[in-house]
């Protein structure tokens, strides 16, 4: 299952990269962050970051870096208690002076319920969940570079 989204901010990809890879910010824009628990020491190059969610969250989030190419994204391993998968962050330079970030989230849930309904179960309540936390990331993280950008 995947859940997507994307945004096009104002700025160049060097000044979004800065800000998603800058884990002091995450608090301002990644849904359900909380504080970092450990594994800054490579990232966002390598290594696996752990963090906590906020309460009734995610819990203890792992993300292990699988590919990081500067200036082009990252993939990330995850697993918090209830999902495993595989995240990706993109950017892409777009006309202008802007840029087009896109979250992607292709999971699966540790424990399926629903047998043969999963699917439906899926399309209907937790894919929606998935793509919306993607959105509210995007939309936060796109006002933080907005700020940025105009110095306040």
């Amino acid at each position: 299952m995947k859940a997507r989204a994307q945004i096009t901010v104002e700025g160049r990809i060097s000044e979004a990269e800065a800000l998603w890879y800058d884990t002091r910010r995450w608090p301002m824009f990644v849904d359900g962050f909380h504080h970092v628990a450990g594994g800054l020491e490579e990232w966002p190059e390598r290594g696996t970051l752990v963090w906590d969610s906020t309460q009734g969250g995610r819990g203890r989030v792992l993300e292990r870096v699988v590919r990081y190419e500067p200036r082009v994204g990252q993939t990330v391993e995850v697993e918090d208690e209830k999902t495993t998968g595989m995240q990706t962050v993109a950017f892409a330079g777009a006309p202008g002076e802007r840029v087009a970030v896109s979250l992607e989230f292709a999971y699966d849930l540790k424990e399926r319920r629903g047998g043969p309904l999963f699917s439906v179960i899926d399309a209907i309540f937790i894919r929606p969940r998935q793509r919306e936390a993607l959105a509210r990331t995007l939309t936060r993280f796109a006002r933080e570079l907005a700020s940025d950008r105009a110095g306040v």
